[in-house]
């Protein structure tokens, strides 16, 4: 038979889209034997990694975690990738290409996937030295570099990109300034309000804005480096370095010099199908402009060519036309929540109607803009952008329920969920998924969290933005009738955390491994293990248990609870020693400046009223414990998912308006609830008048003095997606107050979902607060007295955990490293150990519940710090993994490699006897 001939594919540029486009082959199989052959020309001297998050690296994600597709992806379907070598030449003529270095490639089919190249201004000084743009790996790498120990950095350009490289500054340690040639922030995404609105927030975070003015001449100083920039309104602005992000301008060099059809303003001219001038070539991404002659600078346009061009290439009957796409944004831009969507700057002369809502104190602005007959033409989210997974996939269509109800809930309404979407919604524009794909895939694999989505429909796979929208049709995808369903909490367990609650009181379950062997499989996992710790913890006065590292507690917890500590991004760690209610004497403040001083520790005085001390390694910790117990501090439960702080005003004690003494009774309050383990963390406010200095009303346990006593109120919540407390009770007594307090969180405790804030607890609730008031004040189920009772067992078990570690040598031997010899011996079953090997390197030792024992560098691949061996053991699938503590990567023991995603972990170590070799 004869056999078809072999078809070669030359992909020149290997970004984003261009990594799309291969997986978008190998889909239709018709990458490898019986397709193409495929041939990719990288420019970079490293395979295709995701731009969008580009700054995670600023922020300690190591450069590894951004790469796009498994590791083994051009073995599995024989594609050859040329890394550091860009093409030179093509000649249609003769279907070759010529490379940088000389080789000469021969195609059937090319695709041109060559990208943008940023704009840099042509002014005087625009080459100096402490200049960037803000594109690659390497940008970012020397971006960092030059930045260390600036002051000021200042970016030129104030779109999307832009106030991206801005927050890069910021997560530097830079003050920033923005320069915007054009009238506003944001220009093509944001209106006059939304982009004011964004101006004054950003201001707040630490970045100028300067609009309506651009870059005249780059200042150079000592060493012809910039040292500030003069603009063309004749201001000076003083900088340490300058960063390039007006635009981007499509790579066609290549395209032009070939003979190749160009639009009108640049880029490679194609038609519906990515097809260019010659029909063997192809051009997809930022350097080829649409039928409509429009060059797209996002990626979900880029995504959707890429899929056209493999359609035709792979032969598809029915290959759906590039015609335009999705163009909506939702992003967080130097900590502010930006979204757009539809067209924000619909007509209004041809009868589009705005609506808006802005809130200029608290940051934020909606604007939606609707034609005539209802149908959703567009909007614009600041501060907000909650409703964007609902509003986004409404465009073009009737919503189904007043517009208002999106803009401001609180007045008009709850608004749909994302889970009331229509199933042909597209919930993922960058992979075009809709909600129907994602429901069907919940349903056939039984999928439970977001991260199994991504696996089966790559929803949420790219920017991440609809990461919000995914949850909520799962949800609604596991919604029975009657009763919510429970969600299990892994594969180890089919059972969700209230029913892990229950079992573990009602048959007096006292460790991990017997609930494992009488209600589960496996070895468990990062997700079932700190659960299980968490409610043992919490039932420990009912048990009989002591300390949360005891025994094989210990293998539980994730790395925070596991040394007392917070874990950052370094591998060192922070103390937070508890100061009840914000309140200190000079003594004692007096005694953190000097563990500060004499252990080398940044500090920070925190907005819940306490200091953090920054910089401790894992063997400092408990010298540092001793000095902090010594003078009366004891752990402040940084770490944990406990109550945090109970923030107070100065109350009737000293302020003019104070109702009640509000300083008392957060320090009792506070110390009454320490130690207490929840679903998720909590805060208290306690605030002497309605002005709400304590911010009480956005915090889990909320008390507001007024003249009859104290107002309650629950399930408040700040940081991204703000909630104000419900009011539970009014006109309480102290006594009153403090018992329905134990009844809440008590009940909070039993019936919570994991990570369930309060907030989330109480709008999932049957009857949500009006349910609360039924139980815990009107006591319809006859549980007070019980949840009373609990809270006080745990009251008077408390103990500080920094003081019982201390008085526990077995607890304190898990702070340091152990000497290879005799190591395997020590090593607890289901957890890991650091390792210092004979040549001094330092590994992770992990022991299985079964006594398998495995091992690998100790170093975490992401973030460079030295935190494996405190990582959580477990399996996937029945593969033996660990999950590192850093950003909760998930390793195959066998491989090291990430587990399903292919990229290489360290090497692992071979252990045997009186010797550790690489393996």
């Amino acid at each position: 038979m004869a056999r078809t001939p072999v078809r070669e594919l030359v992909l020149v540029g290997h970004g984003m889209v261009g990594q799309h486009l291969l997986e978008a082959l190998a889909g239709h199989g018709a990458l490898g034997e019986g397709g193409w052959r495929a041939t990719v020309l990288a420019e970079e001297p490293v395979p295709a990694y995701d731009r969008v998050n580009l700054s995670t690296v600023l922020a300690g994600a190591g450069a590894d975690t951004l790469r796009l597709g498994a590791g083994d992806f051009p073995e599995r379907h024989g594609v050859r990738v040329l890394l550091d070598e860009p093409a030179e030449e093509v000649d249609t003529a003769a279907r070759t290409v010529r490379t940088a270095r000389g080789r000469t490639l021969r195609y059937d089919a090319l695709v041109l996937a060559t990208g943008s190249a940023p704009l840099v201004p042509p002014v005087a000084g625009a080459d100096a030295a402490g200049c960037f743009t803000y594109r690659t790996l390497d940008d970012v790498s020397a971006l960092t570099r030059y930045a260390e120990g600036r002051a000021t950095g200042l970016v030129v350009g104030g779109g999307l990109l832009g106030l991206e490289a801005a927050g890069a500054l910021r997560t530097l340690g830079l003050a920033a300034h923005v320069v915007e040639a054009g009238p506003r922030l944001m220009p093509r995404q944001l209106d006059e309000e939304g982009a004011e609105v964004l101006r004054a927030t950003l201001a707040a975070r630490g970045v100028a804005v300067h609009t309506g003015t651009g870059v005249r001449r780059v200042v150079t100083g000592d060493g012809g480096r910039a040292s500030a920039v003069e603009l063309a309104d004749g201001r000076r602005l003083g900088t340490d370095l300058v960063v390039y992000a007006a635009g981007i301008r499509p790579r066609d060099e290549l395209a032009r010099a070939a003979g190749l059809r160009l639009a009108g303003r640049g880029g490679v001219a194609v038609d519906e199908y990515c097809r260019t001038s010659d029909p063997a070539v192809y051009a997809v991404g930022e350097c080829a402009a649409g039928a409509d002659g429009v060059v797209h600078g996002l990626i979900a346009p880029g995504y959707r060519m890429a899929e056209t061009a493999a359609a035709v290439l792979a032969g598809a009957a029915d290959p759906r036309p590039f015609t335009g796409a999705d163009t909506s944004t939702r992003l967080k831009l130097v900590g502010v929540e930006v979204a757009s969507f539809g067209d924000p700057f619909a007509d209004r002369a041809g009868g589009a109607v705005a609506m808006t809502y802005t809130d200029a104190d608290e940051g934020v602005h909606k604007k939606l803009l609707l034609g005539r007959d209802g149908i959703l033409l567009g909007g614009v989210l600041v501060g907000d952008t909650a409703a964007h997974g609902i509003l986004h996939p409404y465009v073009g269509a009737a919503l189904p329920t007043s517009p208002a109800a999106y803009l401001a809930p609180t007045a008009s309404g709850a608004a749909p969920t994302a889970g009331d979407l229509p199933g042909e919604a597209v919930v993922c524009g960058c992979h075009d998924v809709t909600k129907a794909q994602v429901t069907a895939a919940v349903a056939e694999h039984g999928l439970t969290d977001v991260d199994g989505i991504k696996r089966h429909t790559r929803a949420g796979a790219s920017c991440g933005g609809c990461v919000p929208t995914l949850e909520a049709v799962l949800e609604a995808a596991t919604r029975t009738d009657g009763p919510p369903r429970r969600r299990p909490l892994c594969e180890h367990f089919d059972l969700s955390r209230p029913e892990v609650y229950a079992l573990v009181r009602d048959e007096r379950i006292r460790s991990f491994g017997e609930l494992l062997d009488r209600h589960g499989r496996g070895e468990g996992c990062a997700v079932c293990k700190p659960v299980v710790a968490n409610v043992l913890a919490t039932l420990a006065p009912e048990l009989g248990l002591s300390h949360v590292l005891d025994g094989e507690q210990a293998s539980l917890q994730d790395s925070n609870d596991l040394f007392l500590a917070n874990l950052q991004k370094d591998g060192t760690y922070s103390v937070v020693p508890r100061v009840p209610g914000g309140v200190i004497d000079a003594q004692r403040l007096i005694v953190l400046g000097e563990v500060a001083r004499d252990f080398g520790l940044f500090s920070k005085i925190t907005g819940g009223q306490r200091v953090d001390l920054f910089g401790a390694r894992a063997e400092q910790l408990p010298a540092i414990w001793r000095r902090l117990v010594d003078a009366g501090f004891e752990s402040g439960h940084a770490y944990g998912k406990s109550l945090r702080t109970v923030k107070s005003c100065v109350g009737s004690r000293f302020c003019r308006f104070g109702q009640g003494d509000t300083m008392a009774l957060a320090v009792d309050l506070e110390l009454r609830y320490r130690g207490l383990r929840a679903p998720h963390k909590l805060k208290g406010g306690v605030a002497g008048c309605l002005r709400e200095c304590a911010e009480a009303r956005s915090k889990d346990i909320g008390v507001i003095a007024v003249a009859g006593g104290w107002n309650l109120y629950v399930g408040g919540n700040g940081g991204s997606r703000p909630r104000q407390g419900d009011l539970l009770a009014r006109n309480l007594t102290t006594g009153e107050l403090v018992r329905l307090v134990d009844r809440y969180l008590m009940y909070y405790v039993r019936t919570a979902e994991r990570l369930h804030r309060t907030s989330t607890w109480i709008e999932r609730l049957d009857g949500g607060v009006g349910h609360l008031r039924e139980v815990l004040v009107e006591d319809s189920l006859g549980l007070c007295a019980e949840l009373e009772a609990q809270m006080e067992r745990h009251v008077a078990a408390y103990r500080d955990e920094w003081r019982a570690v201390l008085d526990d040598p077995a607890a304190l031997d898990r702070f340091g490293a152990l000497e290879f010899e005799g190591a395997e011996e020590r090593l607890e079953p289901g957890r890991g150990r650091a390792v210092v090997l004979p040549d001094g390197r330092r590994t992770a030792m992990f022991k299985t519940r079964d006594g398998r024992v495995y091992a690998m560098d100790d170093t975490d691949p992401v973030s460079g710090a030295p935190v494996m061996a405190n990582g959580i053991l477990g399996d996937r699938d029945g593969v033996p993994v660990v999950t590192s503590p850093m950003y909760r990567q998930v390793y195959d023991l066998r491989t090291g490699r990430e587990f399903h995603a292919g990229r290489k972990l360290l090497p692992l170590v071979s252990v045997r006897r009186g010797s550790a070799d690489s393996g």
